[in-house]
């Protein structure tokens, strides 16, 4: 193994844990309405485990959480399987139109959305909404 192997190697490893360590609740019914009954802000992310989209928008949204912890301090991140629940009340009642769909709600109010959008730019304007 050469130098230059070994520290990107090592480069590697050290960005896995920070990437990691930012974890989303697995909805289950009932997680996201006591989280809003409680006063706190939801970020929900509808995503499907084959979805090439919705798994770039989860590195774009991990990426800005290791950037910035006042993200998990300020909003519980709660992901719906797409595959599970699309055709549920939690996507039908905010007329989530497909997968890859980011939704921020506070209170009985949405405070924005992403569709299908993996740009920074518009994830992290989204995030800010929930500060």
């Amino acid at each position: 193994m050469n130098r230059r192997t070994v520290l990107v190697s090592a480069l590697a490893f050290s960005v896995v844990p920070a990437m990691a360590s930012a974890d989303f609740v697995d909805y289950r019914p009932g997680v996201i309405k006591n989280a809003l009954a409680e006063g706190r802000t939801v970020f929900v992310d509808y995503a499907a485990k084959w979805c090439s989209t919705c798994r770039r928008q989860e590195r774009v949204i991990n990426a800005l959480r290791a950037s910035n912890p006042a993200y998990d301090s300020a909003m519980l991140f709660v992901r719906v399987d797409w595959d599970r629940y699309g055709n549920d009340r939690v996507a039908k009642d905010r007329r989530i139109p497909r997968r890859s769909t980011l939704v921020l709600l506070r209170g009985d109010q949405e405070l924005g959305r992403v569709v299908a959008q993996t740009h920074e730019p518009a994830i992290r304007a989204l995030l800010d909404r929930g500060l």
